[in-house]
């Protein structure tokens, strides 16, 4: 063997390591390839459902819950329930007092209504309406008198006369019946004959009264006039009476008593 042939020998055996090396340098470094793709896919599908169990654990649910915590638990839901069944009693306490407050309140207001309206009626300050009796007085003589009429209107009280008038005057409790030329003075004003009187109450009974043996009916007859009773269905009293102002008396408590 020549020396060039053992010089090109020589030099051939480093050339090859060299090249060894790099090959080996080359396959060591990372490459993106389709499968370095699919492993850092599952590498990351793994890390998302380790966190998700990770979550659901930190959620403990009842299954993994030692005896005592249950029971405190329960005790929790317990006391949740019945804090809730009170409040919900309540409400319905304050419910119920509500409505019984608006029904009594109602009630009460119907009550003072129908009161306002009979002392209305009694008094003469309010129009009345209702079954009753006209009656017409005539007197071609002149001979029926005040007391005449106070009688008859007493009578209709006594039969339970709701509410009378004599003409266009409303007869009330304090209404005074005088004599005066050309008729009667009812309330400061002048009622001639004919004489009208309607009355509201029990039609019958009103009827009767006036009818009775030496009643109205036949007292005016005796003097020469007639009284046409008729009962009606349906009386309207228009007239109605001033309010008195009163100069001394005032409305006492309940509780008080008159002193001497």
């Amino acid at each position: 063997m020549t020396p060039r042939e053992r010089d090109r020998l020589g030099g051939a055996a480093p050339a090859s390591t060299a090249a060894i090396w790099r090959r080996l340098a080359r396959m060591a470094s990372p490459r993106l390839t389709r499968a370095n793709l699919f492993v850092t896919a599952l590498a990351t599908l793994l890390g998302f459902a380790i966190a998700t169990q990770v979550q659901a654990n930190r959620t403990q649910p009842l299954e993994t819950l030692r005896e005592d915590e249950l029971v405190r638990v329960l005790e929790d839901v317990t006391q949740n329930g019945q804090r809730l069944g009170a409040e919900v009693r309540e409400l319905e306490r304050t419910r119920d007092a509500l409505r019984n407050s608006a029904s009594d309140s109602t009630a009460a207001l119907d009550t003072a209504r129908e009161r306002a309206d009979a002392l209305g009626i009694l008094a003469g300050t309010v129009p009345a309406i209702g079954p009753g009796i006209q009656i017409t007085i005539t007197d071609p003589g002149h001979k029926v008198t005040s007391t005449l009429l106070l009688d008859a209107v007493q009578e209709l009280r006594d039969a339970g006369a709701e509410a009378i008038q004599l003409g266009e005057v409303r007869v009330v409790a304090s209404t005074a019946l005088t004599d005066a030329d050309g008729g009667v003075l009812a309330a400061g004003e002048t009622v001639s004959a004919p004489y009208s009187l309607w009355a509201i109450g029990d039609s019958a009974t009103l009827a009767s009264a006036m009818e009775i043996p030496g009643g109205v009916v036949e007292s005016v007859q005796r003097l020469g006039g007639t009284a046409d009773v008729r009962p009606r269905e349906t009386v309207r009293i228009t007239a109605l009476a001033s309010r008195a102002s009163m100069r001394h008396a005032a409305p006492a408590s309940p509780s008080g008593s008159p002193t001497t």
